[in-house]
């Protein structure tokens, strides 16, 4: 007999708690299902399944040979798929939800490459802070930002989503460069008035001590964009991803502060309705992204390699 065939019997039947339901999965007899399943445990020498007339229930052995299996089993569905759309067209209308400043400031580019690889697609942007239902808009991938929400959704990390703390050399040498978390503390701030995961200002210090950094807001908004310029025009410190604030503290129009105190990281996911059914168009476009960002994603490497910082 067939391996692959006998161990799809052997999960089904494990899942249904019956060979006739396994047999009726595969269009076969009962006694076929079951001869699936004992040609298995000859050849193993062990017993899987208990059964009875009315059900049959897994031994120790069978729950860990079930496990394996269906992990087997999944793998070569994967590979069967990946090989069949490796002869596919990609095409059709994408439709892509993002938040509004990561959208406008690093998808554009990311896009344009997608749409070059994959010529028979177009692609729709929702540039949009609020919360959307993917499947209630008709939305093929969502990004978001943070600590994510329990869901049905199936997520994949696209990159990190690490926070600094940087202000503009003009309001250093006006203001005073902050060398401790009190000095922080009593700095105006820049601060982001929508934030779900990430509103309170946290940072800890080199003896692993965690500090709220709770002072004065001199400005508030809606829109990080919004208060990178402000940082940069010298308003005050802000306080936000390195995905908006990198370039410029790598540029070193913006300064990095308190670099030895660590900062939270939240993470950059890729959000989709299904696993099973996912369109062609929409998985070429999550790997797409992976590639693009990763774990050391662009704005990162360029604040490391060339930002300034003061102690």
């Amino acid at each position: 007999m067939d391996r692959f065939t006998s161990m799809a019997v052997f999960v089904v039947a494990a899942e249904e708690g019956s060979l006739i339901g396994a047999a009726r999965r595969f269009g076969l007899s009962a006694s076929m299902a079951g001869k699936h399943v004992s040609a298995i445990e000859a050849d193993l020498g062990i017993r899987l399944m208990q059964r009875s007339t009315r059900q049959l229930s897994l031994t120790d052995a069978g729950r860990a040979y079930y496990t394996r299996c269906k992990r087997i089993l999944e793998e070569v569905d994967d590979a069967n798929r990946e090989a069949s759309d490796a002869q596919q067209v990609v095409r059709g209308v994408l439709r892509v939800a993002v938040p509004l400043t990561f959208g406008a400031m690093h998808l554009g580019g990311v896009l344009a490459r997608y749409l070059e690889q994959h010529p028979s697609v177009a692609v729709e942007v929702m540039l949009s802070d609020r919360y959307v239902d993917l499947l209630s808009e008709g939305i093929d991938v969502a990004i978001r930002i943070g600590r994510l929400l329990d869901s049905d959704l199936v997520a994949r990390r696209l990159a990190p989503c690490r926070m600094v703390f940087c202000a503009s050399p003009d309001f250093l040498d006006r203001y005073g460069t902050p060398r401790n978390v009190e000095e922080l503390r009593r700095a105006p701030r820049l601060a982001f008035s929508a934030a779900v995961s990430a509103g309170d200002w946290m940072l800890t210090d080199p003896e692993g001590q965690s500090h709220l950094i709770d002072g004065p807001v001199r400005m508030a908004a809606n829109n990080t964009q919004m208060l990178l310029a402000a940082a940069l025009a010298g308003a005050g410190l802000a306080y936000g991803p390195t995905f908006v604030f990198g370039e410029q503290i790598a540029d070193g129009d913006l300064i990095a502060l308190l670099p030895d105190h660590r900062t939270s990281e939240l993470a950059i996911h890729a959000l989709y309705p299904s696993a099973r059914n996912i369109s062609l168009k929409a998985r070429h476009f999550i790997d797409h992204l992976i590639a693009s960002f990763g774990a050391d994603p662009p704005w990162d490497r360029a604040s490391a390699t060339s930002g300034r910082t003061r102690v």
